[in-house]
Parts: C-alpha cells; structure tokens; sequence
C-alpha cells in the first residue's frame, strides 16, 4: 500500500534542497511554521509518518499561523485565476448554476466579514450544494469552534496535497 511505503516522490521530498523544500510545502500550506515544523522532521520513511508530522504541526499552529495557512486559500466559487491545484479542489463549484455561484459568493463575504477570513472547507470531494450548505451552517458558529473546524480543514486539504506531492513522479 503506498500510503504505508516509501515512494519515489518521498524520497526526492526528503532529498529536495532545502529552499525547494521550502517551496514544496508552501505550496500545499502557507503557514511558514507548519513548513518549518515538517522540514525539521525530515527524511520521513513513509507517507504515513509525514501526514502524521503534518497533523502534529497542524494541531500546534496558535492562531496567527492558522491565519497564515488561510491567507494561502482561494474563496470557494473563486480559484486563483492560473491555479491548478485550486481549480481542481474547488471542481465541485465549477458546473455550480449562477445563482448556486452568487448566493456562495454572498456567504462567502458575510462569513468573511464575521470571522475575518476566508471561509475554509476541504472542497476536494464535495458538490457546490454541499459546500454552500457548509458554509451556511458553520457562520452561526462562534470565533472559537470556526477557528478549530478550520484547523481540522487545513489538516484533510494538507493530507492530500502532501499525498500528491510524494506519489507526483
């Protein structure tokens, strides 16, 4: 099973120079102190102790890294016009009808002028439906419980793309 293996996409992340590596993980979480923890923990021998070093540093990021790590994230419905990555997890927008897109727009600013970010979900998987019912349903939260459902987020969105990032040749 790969995720229990060493890969060749492994091997070359535990090798990379280290600026490369930097890059690498920024590229799949902007908070610098994630980047920073998982780099320490290099070589990995499998998949599954990096994942496991990404949600030990995910579960340890005070709130201005999860800021951070948010800042690095497109509004749902709005992929980074070029990017691949959020374009491909935000598929689930893509065939979204126009008022499914503005009424998730509409969400989107009211849940960013509450929390004061963007609204974060792993949209990797899920329908446009899906996502908006998220959405309306976590605004009622309060600053605190938003904060933790966002750092479980963060942790599935960096689990898949570390995963691709290591099984990518």
């Amino acid at each position: 099973m790969t995720s229990r293996s060493s890969t060749p996409g492994l091997a070359r992340f535990n090798t990379l120079e280290k600026q490369a590596a930097v890059a690498a993980l920024h590229e799949a979480c902007a908070s610098a102190e994630w980047g920073r923890r998982l780099l320490a923990g290099r070589p990995y021998a499998t998949l599954d102790d990096l994942l496991v070093a990404s949600d030990a540093a995910m579960a340890e990021l005070t709130a201005e890294d999860l800021a951070e790590a948010m800042a690095g994230h497109p509004p749902i419905g709005r992929p980074t016009p070029g990017d691949a990555t959020s374009a491909r997890e935000q598929r689930g927008m893509a065939g979204a009808s126009d008022a499914l897109k503005a009424e998730m727009l509409e969400l989107n600013l009211a849940y960013q002028e509450k929390f004061g970010h963007v609204f974060l979900i792993c949209a990797t998987g899920r329908t446009g439906e899906q996502m908006r019912h998220a959405v309306a349903e976590r605004i009622g939260n309060t600053p605190e419980k938003e904060r933790e459902i966002v750092r479980v987020e963060l942790g599935k969105i960096n689990r898949i793309r570390l995963t691709r990032l290591v099984e990518e040749d």
